[in-house]
């Protein structure tokens, strides 16, 4: 496999989890406070709070990864994915391949034919967003998204796809430059945000955007994820076959040991 471009491995961090489908959980049912949070460390730590010991550890799943290069077709290609706590393991095409990158919240491990390629201090966001605020201390959080300069003093009130929504770092509804997390008030998700993910020397943000929500595991789960920068699409992911609060072999998320033992996916893998 041809190592991916560095805009391509920006990307590849914003493979986000998928979760075994539980309909019914209680946590579905429970009523929220959707009162205005004082800030957005208030509104985190809601987060927290909500899902604090019942939200899942572990996953996998299988992912169709929509990609569209400039002046160029949209490139197709399935990715294989794990999760613990607050890493990502992405298995890019048959895991046998040896092809991917482990990511932390503040580092990643590229990895080819097998062998540890590169590390780079440069982390995953969704890790902290939809991850780590429900399983880590708050102050776990707040060291993660501290690289990424949301202004955590702004908040206010808006409506997006049609539900109640707190939104985080905006100067006012107009602003969609600075760096910015969008929370549904009632599931206390992350639904959008805005952050500057590609290198392109203006520190643009680009709009990603988490959908078709489903209820699973005592928590949620998005089921697609659109990258957008500006209007024009950069990434598309598709989530399929997930499970949740699976097992995994010991050091399966160590990057000195990314081909040792069974690979989950060893069977279905494309």
């Amino acid at each position: 496999m041809i190592p991916p471009s560095r805009r391509t491995r920006r990307l590849a961090f914003l493979a986000i989890p998928a979760i075994t489908l539980l309909l019914g959980a209680c946590t579905h049912n429970v009523a929220t406070d959707t009162s205005m949070p004082a800030d957005g460390t208030a509104l985190l730590q809601r987060m927290h709070d909500r899902y604090a010991g019942r939200w899942y550890e572990t996953l996998t799943f299988v992912q169709k990864t929509t990609q569209y290069p400039p002046n160029a077709p949209p490139r197709i290609s399935t990715w294989y994915e794990s999760v613990l706590g607050d890493r990502l393991r992405i298995d890019m095409g048959n895991p046998s391949a040896g092809n991917g990158v482990l990511y932390t919240a503040d580092s990643a491990y590229i990895f080819r034919d097998g062998k540890l390629l590169r590390a780079r201090a440069e982390g995953n966001i969704f890790l902290p967003l939809i991850s780590s605020v429900y399983l880590r201390p708050m102050s776990v959080t707040l060291a993660q998204l501290a690289p990424y300069h949301f202004d955590l003093s702004r908040i206010r009130s808006d409506t997006w796809e049609g539900r109640p929504t707190f939104v985080v770092g905006a100067k006012d509804a107009s602003d969609l430059e600075s760096p910015q997390f969008w929370v549904d008030a009632q599931r206390l998700v992350v639904t959008r945000f805005l952050a500057p993910l590609i290198p392109n020397g203006k520190a643009k943000a680009q709009d990603i955007r988490l959908e078709n929500y489903v209820p699973v595991a005592n928590g949620w789960l998005e089921t697609r994820v659109r990258m957008l920068d500006g209007d024009q699409p950069l990434q598309t992911e598709e989530y399929t076959d997930w499970h949740a609060n699976v097992k995994f072999p010991a050091g399966f998320f160590d990057p000195a040991h990314w081909s040792d033992g069974p690979h989950w996916a060893a069977s279905i893998a494309k």
